[in-house]
C-alpha cells in the first residue's frame, strides 16, 4: 500500500474536549505516525504519516470527532511520505 503524509486542520469546537488524546488514541491503533497540537485560532492541527488507507480512515475519524467535540471543517492536504517521525505523539 502507497505510504503518504496528510496535513490536516480541524476546526469548530475542538479545543478542551479531549480532540487530541483522541486522534492520538486513534492514530496509534492504525498504526501512524505524526503528530496532534492545538493551534492559537482554535483549531487543531494534524501531521501524519503512514499507509493512505488508514491515512483516510483517520480522517473519518477527525470529522466525528470526540463526543464534546463539535467539528465544522476538515481540511486535509495530501503530500509525500517523508519518513520523518517514529510514533504519534500529542505537542503542547
Amino acid at each position: 500500500m502507497t505510504k503518504i503524509r496528510a496535513e490536516i486542520l480541524i476546526s469548530g469546537a475542538v479545543q478542551m474536549v479531549g480532540f487530541r488524546s483522541f486522534t492520538a488514541r486513534h492514530a496509534s491503533a492504525l498504526g501512524l505516525t505524526g503528530y496532534v497540537r492545538n493551534l492559537n485560532d482554535g483549531c487543531v492541527e494534524v501531521i501524519v504519516e503512514g499507509d493512505e488507507g488508514r491515512v483516510d480512515d483517520l480522517i473519518s475519524l477527525l470529522r466525528e470527532g470526540p463526543p464534546m467535540a463539535r467539528v465544522t471543517d476538515v481540511k486535509a492536504i495530501k503530500r509525500a511520505y517523508t519518513g520523518e517521525f517514529h510514533r504519534f505523539d500529542i505537542k503542547f
